[in-house]
């Protein structure tokens, strides 16, 4: 893997020659440019200890790569019309996302800098691992009513139907792009949404959040596969992270699908489910297996002995839930899921908000989520849950070197 992180570049105190030390100040205080990367003779703590994730690749990390504890996931919204400040962000978010992601600060780190401007870093995860961090970025149907962009928007990025049950927050919704920040540590992901949050000041603002922990589906079908808040095992079907020909299949964007620039890419939808937690817990464990279609302890579907047994669906109820999601039962459509448990508190009911922060990646939207989403309207299961909050994104190629960047396929002069 190439990376630029021991490359000497210009530091913050150079960079008041260029401009004069009010322009610099100013820069700083207004959340501009963040200052590159250190030397490499200028030691970092966090660098190098524990698990990395490598940044580069022909797709994004975050995807494919075995789900990591916990997630920080967070919506934007784009506030500045100014096309080459929006580029010089991204431009500075994979910067400090490949450091990050490496288990190091962000430009001159969190001290040692220029005493009268706030540091690069905020300072949260200094002397924390990696964490195998990934940094996921997609853009919603949204940004491309901006810059420009119309005629580059995907067909595949479609606005989602309303669907049977869906009790959608607008302010828990959609968005121009969003960040996917995965890791073993939450303050790990915290850290890298937050100073992605402050490199982006004047430029963008958080629409929305949400933080995930106890992942719900697994890209690695050898381990033990994760439960949900109701107690089931959740994604025993999902693909695997090392399938690739069902990534090909069903995930990775492919050059014949078009647009050029998304090859390589994926589409991201993202559903919070709220789940009716103490309803469910006063539901009989028989009720509970029909609903799902599988026993509650091994996870073996209805008839069948092993969790990994081919499901009978037949021996299923109709409106069972592994019945109804089936590839079988959809014409073969099938999505990667990536989902992770949350709990916000309470609705001031003295009910818990808790749930399923569900993320599923596909290789088109109309192949994928939509068909399968619309055959889950007779689900037994919907009367303990409700779709709340939505959204959907283009999720663009890997950066594939050092000299590349988030949205470079999309944004360069010949996209």
């Amino acid at each position: 893997m190439t990376d630029d992180t021991n490359a000497p570049a210009p530091t913050r105190r150079a960079l008041l020659g260029w401009g004069g030390a009010g322009l610099a100040l100013g820069a700083a205080a207004a959340g501009g440019a963040v200052a590159v990367a250190r030397t490499g003779d200028d030691p970092d703590p966090a660098a190098g200890a524990g698990a990395a994730v490598a940044f580069h690749g022909a797709h994004q990390a975050g995807i494919a790569t075995p789900v990591q504890d916990r997630l920080h996931f967070a919506a934007f919204d784009v506030t500045t019309d100014d096309r080459a400040e929006f580029v010089r962000m991204l431009k500075d978010w994979t910067q400090a996302a490949r450091r990050m992601t490496a288990g190091r600060a962000v430009g001159e780190g969190a001290y040692g800098g220029l005493a009268e401007a706030p540091p690069d870093d905020t300072g949260e995860a200094l002397g924390l691992k990696p964490s195998r961090l990934t940094l996921t970025i997609g853009f919603g149907p949204s940004l491309f009513e901006k810059f420009g962009l119309r005629e580059h928007r995907p067909e595949a990025l479609v606005d989602l139907p309303k669907f049977a049950g869906d009790n959608l927050d607008a302010n828990r919704s959609g968005g121009d792009l969003c960040i996917q920040a995965c890791a073993d540590d939450p303050q790990v992901a915290v850290h890298a949404v937050r100073n992605l949050a402050r490199i982006g000041f004047g430029k963008v603002v958080i629409r929305w959040s949400q933080l995930g922990f106890g992942k719900t589906s697994s890209t690695t079908p050898e381990a033990q596969t994760p439960r949900n808040l109701m107690g089931f095992k959740d994604g025993t079907r999902n693909i695997s992270g090392t399938d690739t020909a069902k990534l090909k299949k069903f995930v990775w964007v492919d050059a014949a699908d078009g647009p050029e620039w998304m090859t390589g890419g994926s589409y991201l939808v993202a559903r919070r489910i709220r789940m009716h937690i103490e309803t469910w817990d006063r539901t009989s464990l028989q009720e509970q297996e029909d609903i799902f279609g599988r026993d509650k302890g091994e996870g073996a579907p209805v008839g069948k002995a092993h969790e990994r047994d081919e499901p009978f669906l037949k021996a299923m109820k109709p409106d069972a839930h592994v019945r109804l999601a089936h590839p079988d039962s959809n014409q073969g459509a099938t999505i990667l899921r990536r989902g992770y448990s949350f709990t916000d508190g309470t609705d001031g009911l003295g009910r818990l908000d808790a749930g399923l922060f569900f993320l599923a990646y596909q290789r088109d939207v109309r192949k994928g989520f939509i068909p399968v989403q619309r055959n889950l309207a007779t689900d037994a299961l919907n009367e303990y849950i409700q779709h709340v909050g939505s959204a959907v994104f283009a999720v663009p190629p890997g950066v594939r070197d050092k000299d590349d960047w988030w949205g470079s396929t999309l944004f360069s002069e010949e996209a």
